[in-house]
């Protein structure tokens, strides 16, 4: 395989010289630049990148660890790689599936110098082995922790929820059903903390109706609304881990005969494309914009700038009203209902 100096000898100049040409640098004349190229094209020269990584101290790669594809998780990555790319920079997946091993692959790639910087999604390790790698490059989350090491672009989860429940309150809903995912973690505790505040304020029972906890997929959803239509002392309003629970719970709801608001009331969590398609009032959470605020605390940690954070919060989007009705075909002929 042809090296540089093979190149350079060949070309009549420097080493340092076929850098210039590889790199784009100035200071080289276009007859040198295009005689160095035609044998570098002749030769089919291709610099070996983890060699020019450890010279710059730098691979332009940031990892990212994520337990599985889900729908927010995917606007994460998105978001993330598309503000990488425009700085340079490439993004290396880990899927864990919840594995500390998988985990732990990605933590020594930093330690290695294999890669720049981590991004933590979802984390399977204890935040103390996690803050031990702090050292090898910045480590950013997505997750709620308290920790001087890892910074998180978290927004505070309670904050969303309350919005959630006073829409419902406000709208004559009382007996509430809530629907929380994996109790272990902060965000799920917020909500569970405003939800408590809220039974305070209004004087309601928090403990009138049955809540669901580790649940968030669109099965999830399905199952409650089974639920929903067995139990005798039923809810009138339910609050969701998030959209695709809430859209489980609302298509199954229509199957077995009900409409939504009129039999009971749903909000989502998230505003992903689902709840837009199937007109679910949710809760709008900037996940993209999270992201961007993680790819800006790695920068800043990397080149000790200091660039503000995008300024996030939570709103309500109200979509209309699920009622009861029909599909005809073409014909005129009673389809299904929903």
């Amino acid at each position: 395989m042809a090296n540089i100096q093979e190149i350079a000898k060949l070309a009549g100049v420097s080493s340092a010289t076929v850098s210039r040409v590889i790199n784009n640098r100035d200071y080289v004349s276009e007859e040198t630049r295009k005689r160095v190229q035609a044998i570098i094209d002749k030769l089919d020269y291709v610099p070996n990148i983890n060699a020019v990584s450890l010279k710059k101290g730098a691979t332009k790669l940031i990892g990212m660890v994520i337990p599985s594809f889900t729908d927010s998780l995917n606007v994460f990555l998105k978001s993330f790689t598309m503000m990488a790319q425009e700085h340079g920079y490439n993004v290396t997946l880990f899927m864990t599936r919840i594995d500390p091993d998988k985990e732990l692959e990605a933590l020594e790639m930093l330690r290695q110098k294999q890669i720049d910087a981590l991004v933590l999604v979802i984390r399977s390790n204890d935040w103390k082995t996690i803050e031990h790698y702090t050292k090898y490059g910045p480590i950013v989350t997505w997750q709620r922790v308290e920790s001087e090491k890892i910074p998180s672009v978290f927004m505070n989860q309670y904050d969303g929820y309350t919005l959630a429940l006073e829409h419902l309150y406000a709208k004559g809903y009382r007996k509430f059903v809530n629907v929380y995912g994996n109790t272990t973690g902060l965000n799920t505790q917020s909500r569970m903390l405003a939800f408590k505040d809220f039974c305070a304020r209004y004087e309601l029972d928090p403990h009138e109706f049955r809540q669901f906890y580790g649940q968030g997929s669109r099965q999830d959803g399905e199952k409650i609304a089974h639920w929903w239509s067995e139990t005798e002392h039923k809810p009138d309003a339910f609050l969701t881990p998030n959209d695709y629970f809430a859209a489980g719970l609302l298509t199954e709801a229509r199957r077995l005969g009900y409409s939504v608001p009129e039999d009971f009331a749903i909000c989502g969590f998230d505003n992903m494309e689902v709840a837009h398609l199937l007109d679910i009032t949710t809760i709008h959470y900037p996940v993209n914009l999270q992201a961007e605020n993680a790819f800006t605390l790695i920068m800043n940690q990397l080149f000790g700038s200091n660039l503000p954070l995008l300024d996030l919060d939570f709103h309500l989007v109200e979509r209309k009203r699920h009622k009861k009705g029909f599909l005809v075909n073409l014909r005129g002929n009673l389809f299904v209902n929903f």
